[in-house]
């Protein structure tokens, strides 16, 4: 079958780093085609010059869509032809109705009025194909993550989409969400769409892939073709990181201490509706030297719950105790929360964990300004020589600290945003999902670092949507649903199944079962 898409020796350099190297890459039509690699291996570079976002004569190489040579100078260029990108970071406007924003940008009109009618009749026809059953009225803001993600799809099929390309779709979608978005992916194979799906959920891509290209360093490293071979899970995390995973998550001998972080009958309101309680009563204990993680549901409440502690930036009407090394402690600001030992790493990392439009030097010490400054002005030596000091400890791959933090890979972005809080050397560091969005590799050295935080008598807090995760690397678990607090599991005698029942059940009763005792070993296959 002749390929509906030819990307031949596409090499790609941002202030002379090299991006992509001679990659050359093919799509059948009709086919979904994944593209895995760690963070930085150039996945969304690639994807960005094919839709010319990075325009033709930026990058070397040609690009063959239908037997012609496409020179792209926009992404207009190229979803003139049918090639539609849906980046991680939805394009929606909340404020505004999901017929609106499908059809922002191209309404149907009548003698150049916008033909209201048309527009309702035709979003209604593409809710159906995506499987959505709300108004085109319905306000996106009103819409959970996993909808607001087929409204994005729907747009894309407003424009007579031919290829869909989605960059990590599920990363930030429950299990439920993520399966019916990938079922509207084999529904569109069907309908002879082509996608291509980049992510780093390697459960999923076996599941909808027909074919797989790995990508490491910029290059193509392997070419599987699902229909005619096995996949082998551990082979894709090979090529990708170029060594054997063979322990997902690193060694650990826990010595836990006493406790670090207290937390009595702590509850909160919505900041927009008072009246609404959605952390109800809630208990909490993080011991010196312990990982502790919060399992639960989206919308169960977690990060509300971290926030709230993080100085109250959440909610209003806050209630409880916290008592931080014995002592009662009253947390009501950011900065008295950074000042007392308390740092919060956002599972939104592009949104509240950088400035992506500075350099790594300046994010590395945002949180730290009074370290590397004298009579409150910065000292740049002082601030460069910290910065370089957390590159070379968490191994930062950039081309120096003052690259924009925009460009680096989101593994990167990751170890910045944790360079960030380190410096502020917290006594307990809550992560709020740390390894969304990054490839297994990087995974590896954030569970190593997290390890090391431990180690060093910090008490850490990891909350996270992947069970194996929190099963993998966490002393304690406790389980969260509607704000409320619903089971307690030691980490080396968890389940999936257990916390999945703590849920289900609902029944708001804390699970008191055994504890872990300091020198239990860590580091298991879940």
């Amino acid at each position: 079958m002749a390929a509906m898409l030819e990307m031949r020796g596409v090499s790609k350099s941002f202030a002379g780093v090299r991006a992509l190297r001679d990659v050359t890459f093919t799509v059948e039509g009709g086919e979904i085609h994944a593209l895995v690699g760690e963070n930085g291996a150039g996945k969304s570079t690639l994807m960005k010059v094919l839709s010319g976002v990075y325009p033709y004569g930026s990058y070397e190489g040609s690009i063959v869509f239908d037997g012609e040579e496409r020179r792209f100078r926009d992404i207009n260029d190229s979803e003139a032809l049918g090639i539609i990108i849906i980046h991680q970071e939805l394009a929606l406007i909340p404020s505004m109705t999901i017929a609106e924003n499908i059809f922002l940008s191209h309404p149907p009109a009548r003698f150049g009025v916008i033909d209201r009618d048309a527009v309702y009749q035709r979003t209604r026809e593409l809710l159906v194909q995506v499987g959505l059953r709300e108004s085109p009225d319905t306000l996106v803001t009103d819409l959970g993550i996993g909808k607001q993600q087929l409204v994005e799809i729907a747009k894309a099929l407003s424009k007579r989409v031919r290829m869909l390309i989605l960059d990590e779709p599920t990363a930030s979608l429950n299990e439920t969400d993520s399966a019916a978005l990938l079922d509207r992916l084999v529904e569109f194979r069907r309908q002879g769409i082509a996608s291509i799906l980049i992510s780093h959920k390697l459960k999923e891509v076996e599941r909808v892939a027909d074919r797989i290209t790995v990508l490491r360093d910029g290059r193509t490293v392997d070419g599987i073709d699902c229909r005619a071979e096995t996949v082998d899970e551990q082979r894709i995390i090979r090529s990708m990181v170029n060594r054997d995973l063979d322990d997902r998550f690193p060694e650990r001998v826990a010595m836990i201490g006493e406790p670090v972080l207290e937390v009595k009958n702590w509850s909160v309101h919505h900041p927009v509706h008072p009246d609404r309680q959605v952390i109800r009563n809630i208990n909490f204990t993080v011991r010196r030297g312990e990982v502790v993680g919060i399992a639960g549901l989206n919308g169960a409440g977690r990060t509300e719950f971290a926030m709230s502690l993080f100085g109250h930036a959440w909610g209003v009407r806050i209630s409880g105790r916290l008592v931080l090394e014995g002592r009662e402690t009253n947390l009501s600001s950011v900065a008295a929360a950074i000042g007392a030992g308390l740092a919060y790493a956002s599972e939104d990392r592009k949104q509240l964990g950088l400035i992506l439009a500075d350099d790594v030097r300046k994010n590395v010490t945002l949180a730290s300004l009074h370290q590397v400054a004298s009579r409150r002005v910065i000292d740049e030596f002082r601030e460069l020589k910290a910065a370089n000091e957390y590159r070379q400890r968490m191994q930062i791959r950039c081309a120096d600290v003052y690259q924009e933090t925009g460009h680096l890979s989101g593994g990167n972005q990751q170890k910045v945003v944790l360079s960030k809080w380190l410096m502020t050397d917290p006594k307990v560091l809550i992560l709020d999902e740390p390894t969304r969005g990054i490839d297994v590799g990087a995974k590896y050295e954030i569970y190593r670092i997290i390890n090391e935080l431990a180690a060093a008598g910090k008490g850490v807090v990891m909350i996270s949507s992947e069970m194996p995760e929190l099963i993998g690397i966490c002393d304690r678990i406790y389980v969260m649903n509607e704000g409320a607090f619903v089971g307690e599991f030691d980490g080396a005698e968890a389940t999936q199944e257990m916390i999945m029942g703590a849920i289900m059940r609902n029944d708001r009763r804390t699970d008191n079962g055994a504890r872990r005792s300091s020198g239990s070993a860590k580091g298991r296959q879940p």
